[in-house]
């Protein structure tokens, strides 16, 4: 390509030098100059667009051929290592043909247990949609309550209520206040609603050391006060006394610290625990 170059320059040179060449044919020539001295630098163009792109293929070449280097040695290592584990395994197998086929079997249930699981999981959240519905209902009944004084809440799966003491006891005591009637009416009236349901009634002290009359200690207080509710729930508002547990917790199960006044008033309180139905989960699992 030069050299056509140069072959065209001399050619120019020797137009111009010719007395005898016209300018119409000067002009021609160049003008054909000029058209090939804009190939050449296209082509030159060209070429060193070839030459970067072979460059960079190259380096691709040697890219993978490092990659592919990297991988035969991984594969190497593996086929090395499953070769000492299948050994390891062989040597270490002390199972029987009948223990084999049980573990085949097993094997073979996984999609069966698999749909089981699936289908307790639809049970666990019907279950939690139930819960939520029983929690919007009992909100909904004492609407008109302090929220400080009564809280109610799904956790784990169970429908808790608390009941602030000074809304259900005289102080100091486990005789009910007027405004306890209130407050249980309304929570009664929902859980009379729920036949199939257990509850607990659980009593729960601050931890100042309490003594009076034939109450020895903070014990003897929870309970009496939970076997007070029990028993205004069962005869005054017909709950089925074969659902009603009554329990006692004393101090030890605060829900907050007891180094200040709000504190302790939070801890004493009545907890009403909606018991999951465990049998009729239990009967789920058999007809499995």
């Amino acid at each position: 390509m030069k050299t056509k170059f140069f072959l065209m320059m001399g050619l120019v040179a020797l137009i111009l030098g010719s007395s005898c060449v016209s300018q119409k044919k000067y002009k021609s020539q160049i003008s054909s100059f000029e058209a090939l001295n804009a190939q050449y630098t296209k082509k030159q163009s060209d070429l060193n667009a070839c030459e970067t792109a072979k460059a960079n293929y190259l380096k691709q070449i040697e890219d993978l051929n490092k990659q592919l280097a990297d991988l035969s040695k991984e594969q190497s290592y593996l086929k090395t290592n499953n070769s000492v584990v299948l050994n390891q395994l062989e040597a270490l197998s002390v199972i029987s043909s009948t223990q084999a086929e049980s573990i085949k079997k097993s094997m073979d249930n996984l999609g069966m247990k698999d749909a089981y699981i699936q289908g307790l999981q639809t049970s666990l959240a019907q279950k939690d949609s139930l819960n939520l519905a029983l929690v919007m209902n009992l909100k909904g009944a004492v609407g008109s309550m302090d929220d400080k004084d009564i809280n109610i809440k799904v956790d784990k799966g169970v429908v808790f209520i608390d009941i602030s003491d000074k809304l259900l006891f005289k102080s100091g005591s486990y005789e009910v206040t007027d405004k306890a009637n209130e407050v249980l009416g309304k929570v009664a009236k929902v859980l009379k609603n729920q036949p199939n349901m257990d509850f607990m009634v659980e009593g729960h002290t601050d931890n100042v050391p309490f003594k009076k009359g034939d109450l020895i200690d903070n014990w003897d207080l929870s309970v009496k006060r939970s076997t007070t509710i029990v028993r205004l729930l069962q005869t005054k508002y017909g709950l089925d006394p074969a659902s009603i547990i009554a329990a006692g917790r004393s101090e030890y199960q605060p829900v907050t610290s007891n180094s200040s006044a709000d504190g302790k008033a939070a801890n004493r309180r009545t907890r009403i625990v909606i018991l999951p139905q465990l049998d009729q989960f239990f009967k789920l699992l058999e007809k499995k």
